[in-house]
């Protein structure tokens, strides 16, 4: 049923638990799973000032995602680092690589407030994504 499953991270404990339910839900089903790290910028891609900036924030992405594929064990994955908005990179690549399942960290919400904080990512990829989201929590 979930042959490509895709795994957007951005370094925080909650994106290992994510890759730990992807890579066991990949293993169960034979499918391969996309580490996905999108760097966002704040210079709309112009600024020569901040390519160091950028340069150094890519090469530490790079790094950290070594790490989250050797978590992923014996499963096949691959990592993308790519720039532009977190939401709309998510959904793209999502299409592109006809992407069956989203597996996705989030943290609790607080129930006092149930309307606070819907304007979160992995809120946004729920509502717009056109494949089945899994909040790992």
């Amino acid at each position: 049923m979930f042959r490509r499953v895709l795994v957007p991270v951005d370094f925080t404990r909650k994106n290992a638990r994510a890759v730990k339910v992807a890579a066991k839900l990949a293993t169960l089903r034979g499918a391969s799973v996309t580490l996905l790290h999108v760097i966002e910028r704040v210079d709309a891609g112009d600024d020569a000032a901040l390519a160091g900036f950028y340069r150094g924030l890519e090469k530490s992405a790079r790094t950290k995602m070594g790490a989250l594929l050797a978590s992923a064990g014996r499963v096949p994955t691959h990592a993308e680092i790519v720039y532009g908005n977190r939401v709309n990179e998510i959904l793209r690549l999502a299409e592109e690589n006809k992407t069956d399942l989203i597996v996705m960290g989030s943290h609790r919400l607080a129930l006092k407030h149930p309307g606070q904080n819907w304007g979160t990512i992995s809120y946004k990829i729920g509502i717009l994504a056109r494949c089945p989201v899994l909040l790992v929590k």
